[in-house]
């Protein structure tokens, strides 16, 4: 069975952010930040970490992470250092003028790390804009173009044959292919003239072949 580690890691999150808490709030009431102001700076602190740690894991690729690791390092350094100054290092009952000048500045200092944080944050990429008059997401569809038929191919045959089907002499459709007032089209082919059979029964009033 497999032990879940976050459940630990949760607890230890837990009792650090409140031990953290409590340590900031007595390091700024003992600097001379009594009442609701103490208890505004643990806050501050970890508004900062938690934006700056936020800010280090959403970057983009090719986005700077200097401001995010610079702001969130100086948040745990105040954490860290509120919680050394209260086991006994200094001495909180006659604090010295420089904590009591770092936790007047820091409200400002936070403030300021915020704002750097918020304007740094690269824009998402715009979505390419639809043109004018058409609605987004919808494609056009494009006519697909006729297919185009193609070319029947004669079907030739030789005088003799012709004049069988159509029930004439030869001699007639010889005639009706040659001559200024040919009637018929005459193809030539390597085994002679040759004419359009369906031609051919059009001309006498019958109907082509197929039809």
């Amino acid at each position: 069975m497999r032990t879940n580690l976050r459940d630990p890691l949760l607890i230890q999150a837990v009792i650090a952010a409140a031990l953290s808490f409590a340590h900031l709030h007595d390091v700024a009431d003992a600097a001379g930040q009594g009442g609701w102001k103490a208890w505004c700076y643990p806050v501050s602190v970890d508004l900062l970490f938690v934006m700056a740690w936020k800010q280090i894991r959403e970057a983009v690729d090719g986005q700077s992470k200097g401001a995010a690791w610079t702001w969130f390092l100086l948040s745990m350094a105040a954490s860290l250092g509120a919680n050394i100054a209260t086991s006994g290092v200094i001495n909180l009952a006659h604090p010295s003028p420089l904590l009591r000048i770092a936790v007047a500045a820091w409200p400002v200092l936070a403030f300021f790390g915020g704002s750097l944080l918020v304007h740094s944050r690269k824009a998402p990429a715009k979505e390419p804009q639809t043109a004018a008059g058409e609605p987004a997401g919808e494609t056009v569809e494009e006519e697909e173009p006729e297919p185009v038929k193609a070319p029947q191919t004669p079907n030739l045959v030789s005088y003799a044959e012709a004049a069988l089907v159509v029930g004439v002499e030869d001699v007639t459709i010889r005639g009706a292919a040659n001559g200024p007032r040919a009637r018929l089209t005459k193809h030539l082919t390597p085994d002679g003239p040759r004419v359009d059979l369906d031609e051919v029964r059009k001309l006498y009033s019958l109907r082509p072949v197929g039809a």
